[in-house]
């Protein structure tokens, strides 16, 4: 199996756009977002086209995209994005039969040094809706620190909801990165 990871490109933005309108209120729900919080797809897609464009120090989101034998197989992505400081991180593994098979652990080693090195990061967050188990079992075996459980609305498209808030620094990401052959 290949795994790889790259930056987002146009061909990926109506894709990305799908997963969140196409998918189930309840497949959702179980990641702790609300359907009906979600923009129609048009507004959606143009958002995401404008990132593209976007300079990376004034980016509000950006995104990799996730492949296995060369096909997208899910993202992950930052926003609340304060270059030079911090940035929250999302993770969408979109091909069902790949979830719970160890592969997001490969996928996150791929893609957390594009987040540090390209917005120079002194620290990374993740805060995973606390009910959703796969990306709380995930973030601890790729280095990150679990912090503290909360309520909150994290996002734009969440619910108020229970979250596990999750860091990793700029000194773990060297110490756990930079020794290694990241392909």
């Amino acid at each position: 199996m290949n795994v790889s990871v790259r930056e987002m490109k146009q061909m990926d933005v109506e894709v990305i756009a799908d997963y969140f309108r196409n998918a189930s209120s309840s497949f959702l729900k179980g990641m702790g977002a609300d359907k009906n919080k979600l923009p129609s797809r048009k507004d959606w897609v143009e958002k995401i086209r404008l990132e593209i464009e976007t300079s990376i120090e004034e980016k509000e989101f950006y995104y990799i995209i996730w492949e296995i034998n060369n096909e997208a197989v899910g993202h992950s992505n930052i926003n609340k994005i304060v270059f030079g400081e911090t940035a929250t991180m999302h993770l969408h593994l979109w091909k069902e039969n790949l979830r719970n098979k160890g592969v997001g652990v490969t996928l996150l080693k791929k893609t957390i040094p594009f987040y540090f090195r390209n917005f120079s990061l002194k620290k990374l967050i993740c805060e995973p809706y606390a009910l959703n188990p796969a990306p709380n079992k995930v973030l601890p075996k790729v280095g990150f620190t679990f912090i503290k459980n909360y309520m909150t609305t994290p996002g734009w498209i969440n619910f108020y909801q229970s979250v596990n808030r999750y860091e990793m620094t700029r000194q773990t990401f060297h110490t756990l990165f930079d020794n290694r052959q990241m392909d």
